[in-house]
């Protein structure tokens, strides 16, 4: 079982702890050895192979499309989805691993626009063009079908089960359906046009990204405080995926100016420094990749062959370094200064993870 800071407040709460009491004992838990690592190796199996089972159940029902047509395509994704959904059962209900099962009941979420899919061609509504291999690549207002159906399935295995993995796939057609509704309101096109339009699509694509992104950030920050008593982790995904829309988004963009793509270094290192506040290492990734390449720009583009340059940039990651050194030993004491500034649910957050 994993503990949290917050276990030992609420035991403080209702008594079963005397006052003070969780603050002395989450400092000597703090202080002992870790045990073994929280993700195994059984956990990268369980993953692993539930990805490629994604991934082939998507190639396997696109061939059969060609090959029997969209009558089978459906029944297959249904037959299937089925078959994913009771595994994903006796693995929870019987076997008590919620993993595994989270990663078969998502198995079966995205087999639901398979079959949406199927359906809709066996009526013909895919006559004037559009593949389902197409889904994950271009935009199509036709989509919006397959989108809905797919947030209503897993609204619906959310409220039954409660796994956080089932989040991954309404991330994904969320930020697909952002995609498919701006175009359809913007241009009014299907498949049949679309290339008409690639040039102003790109732009519309970047800025309506950009502000998903921003949108699935705060929702995923909303789940988090939400869930900050639960120890499972519904947020990751939502901020992984929101990351990608408005990180990719914003690298993508053209910034015109060196002052432009300077605030784009100061926007990574921003979300540096909201990675070690809500301690989500997804936001210093993105982050650090974006602060690499804007180093990345100045030494081979502004600073070409520059030793002063390289020399400053030696000096710069040293400094780096101890200020990392600094905040070792100084920042606990600051956090607490500013997290009293915060709201009580996000100091609270902060604390059970920090």
């Amino acid at each position: 079982m994993k503990l949290h800071r917050a276990d030992l407040t609420r035991a403080e709460e209702v008594g079963l702890l005397q006052t003070g009491q969780a603050e002395a004992l989450w400092a000597f838990l703090a202080m002992q050895p870790q045990t073994g690592a929280q993700f195994r190796f059984a956990h990268i199996l369980y993953y692993l192979g539930g990805m490629i089972a994604i991934a082939a159940m998507s190639l396997f029902m696109t061939v059969g499309y060609q090959t029997w047509g969209p009558g089978s395509l459906t029944v297959f994704a249904v037959s299937y989805g089925f078959v994913a959904w009771r595994l994903g059962v006796w693995f929870f209900d019987a076997k008590h691993l919620p993993i595994p099962a989270g990663i078969l009941f998502t198995l079966t979420i995205v087999l639901v626009p398979l079959a949406v899919y199927g359906i809709l061609a066996a009526l013909g509504h895919w006559d004037g063009g559009g593949r389902y291999s197409d889904y994950h690549y271009y935009i199509d207002w036709r989509w919006l079908l397959l989108e809905l159906a797919t947030l209503a399935a897993a609204a619906v295995m959310l409220w039954r089960y409660r796994l956080p993995f089932m989040i991954m796939p309404v991330a994904v057609t969320l930020w697909y359906m952002s995609m498919d509704v701006a175009a359809w309101i913007a241009f009014g096109v299907g498949a049949d046009d679309i290339g008409s339009y690639y040039g102003e699509l790109w732009h519309l694509r970047q800025f309506v990204s950009l502000g998903f992104g921003l949108i699935m950030l705060g929702l995923a920050l909303r789940i988090d405080l939400a869930t900050r008593h639960d120890g499972r982790d519904f947020a990751f995904w939502l901020y992984l995926f929101g990351l990608l829309a408005f990180w990719g988004a914003l690298s993508s963009m053209d910034s015109g100016s060196q002052w432009g793509k300077f605030i784009y270094c100061v926007l990574n290192l921003g979300l540096i420094f909201i990675g070690a506040v809500l301690a989500r290492r997804v936001f210093a990734v993105f982050g650090g990749l974006g602060v690499a390449g804007y180093l990345g720009y100045l030494a081979w583009d502004v600073f070409k062959d520059s030793l002063p340059f390289a020399f400053a940039l030696s000096l710069i990651g040293l400094a780096v370094v101890f200020a990392g050194v600094w905040w070792n030993k100084h920042g606990e004491g600051l956090g607490k200064l500013w997290r009293r500034q915060l709201s009580p649910q996000l100091a609270e957050l902060i604390e059970s993870r920090t």
